[in-house]
């Protein structure tokens, strides 16, 4: 079913985003009421419309792809589907429908010494906007999510993914019919105009809460105009230390998978920091088998001397989130040293120590402020999915509310049910 009439096509982007968050502010009161089966029901029929609808789903991304000729290498794969992706996309759906649901769950609950029985209960958050870039597969991650935590979804995807998004936005809302439930539950962005954008961050009272992403110049612009709460997604600057005590195979491994497994994923690791003790036994291995296998890399002298192919690194490549068959490398002073780098040049995004040294492993896990540290293994696990989650909406910053993976249970709030027997405050 539908809460309201079609929009009108005449609308103007501003009138016509407002329609958007009223419908959706309307299908969320209904979403926050409906019960665990209506929403399993229909992540499963979602699924199953986009297994169905394959060949569609294929013809749009071509459509998307043919259009987007400019885009880099590791922009094209982010847009790009095939049957493994589509497939892919289908059992997020299903495992986001085999997720405990948060809504209704007891968090906390005690007993006042006058007899009142207080308990935390999850709660949605409301209407969420999601804002991002170039990947069709966040459509129904996004879609997916909000739905299970019992929040109404409004979904502008990138220009690029524009007919991609909406062959499977169709299939959500396949599932959301069939399940009864209100297809304004999840609605995408009707038009590439960039206005919808401002137009989308300015709807306070409509929606409840932002979640980009996206690059910085997109991060940027939603924090600095948005008017309602924003859960930021920061860019992947991520690190792997290298100490010295590191299995030097397992080294190997581990940074050729966090590096070109994807390049244009937000865990792909950016920089490696070396151990200087590390420097002539670990590091000319695994500079090598990175450039062996198409990487560019940028490094310090130290680094530069190990194969005539490593290019200088500048300043600005400490910094760089490359999203690119691209590494900068250098040699540093120990752990204490790695960790300064670290925070000085990180986004508190994911990063990892490979030490054998249990002692620099806990002094690292615990001194590195980042949403994600992992020890002796790929930065590439940052992901909701890998994590258990189904799937996410992406890598939180943010030090409030929601850290890290953001799936189902960090899309809602809480509130405090009282229950008495006829008591007074004195």
């Amino acid at each position: 079913m539908t809460l309201a009439m079609p929009l009108a096509e005449t609308d103007d982007v501003g009138t016509t985003m407002r329609r958007i968050g009223e419908r959706a502010r309307a299908a969320a009161s209904v979403l926050a009421l409906a019960p665990s089966a209506a929403k399993d029901s229909a992540l499963h029929a979602a699924a199953a419309a986009i297994r169905a609808r394959a060949p569609e789903i294929l013809a749009a991304n071509a459509r998307d792809l043919a259009e987007a000729r400019d885009l880099s290498a590791s922009m094209s794969d982010r847009l790009r589907l095939d049957e493994g992706r589509i497939e892919g996309i289908a059992r997020g759906l299903e495992e986001v429908a085999a997720l405990p649901d948060p809504i209704g769950q007891t968090i906390a609950e005690w007993t006042r010494p006058n007899g009142l029985r207080i308990a935390r209960v999850r709660v949605p958050l409301g209407v969420i906007g999601i804002i991002y870039e170039s990947r069709p597969n966040v459509t129904a991650d996004a879609g997916g999510l909000c739905l299970k935590s019992g929040n109404a979804a409004i979904l502008r995807g990138g220009s690029e993914s524009f007919h991609s998004s909406r062959a499977i936005a169709d299939c959500l809302h396949e599932g959301l019919r069939a399940a009864g439930l209100p297809e304004d539950c999840i609605q995408l962005v009707p038009t590439r105009d960039r206005a919808a954008v401002g137009a989308l961050l300015g709807l306070r009272g409509l929606v409840d809460v932002i979640v980009p992403r996206g690059g910085r110049s997109l991060i940027e612009r939603v924090m600095n105009e948005a008017k309602v709460p924003v859960i930021g997604h920061l860019e992947g600057l991520v690190h792997i230390y290298v100490d010295a005590t590191a299995d030097l195979e397992e080294v190997r491994r581990i940074v050729l998978n966090a590096k070109l497994r994807r390049t244009g994923v937000c865990g792909a690791v950016e920089t490696l920091l070396f151990d200087r003790a590390a420097a002539s036994t670990h590091m000319p291995p695994v500079i090598r088998d990175l450039l062996d296998g198409g990487c560019e890399v940028r490094g310090d002298a130290a680094v530069r001397d190990v194969d005539p192919r490593v290019l200088p690194a500048a300043d600005s490549d400490w910094s760089t989130e490359y999203l690119d068959a691209i590494v900068s490398a250098r040699v540093v002073d120990g752990l204490d040293a790695a960790i300064d780098h670290i925070n000085r040049y990180g986004s508190h995004h994911t990063d990892a120590i490979l030490s054998e040294d249990a002692d620099a492993a806990r002094r690292f896990l615990d001194r590195v402020d980042s949403a994600i540290v992992l020890h002796n293994a790929s930065t590439q696990f940052a992901d909701g999915g890998e994590f258990g989650m189904g799937a996410e909406i992406g890598i939180s910053t943010d030090r409030f509310h929601a850290r890290g993976p953001v799936g189902a249970e960090q899309l809602t709030s809480y509130k405090y049910v009282v229950r008495g027997d006829g008591q007074v405050r004195p």
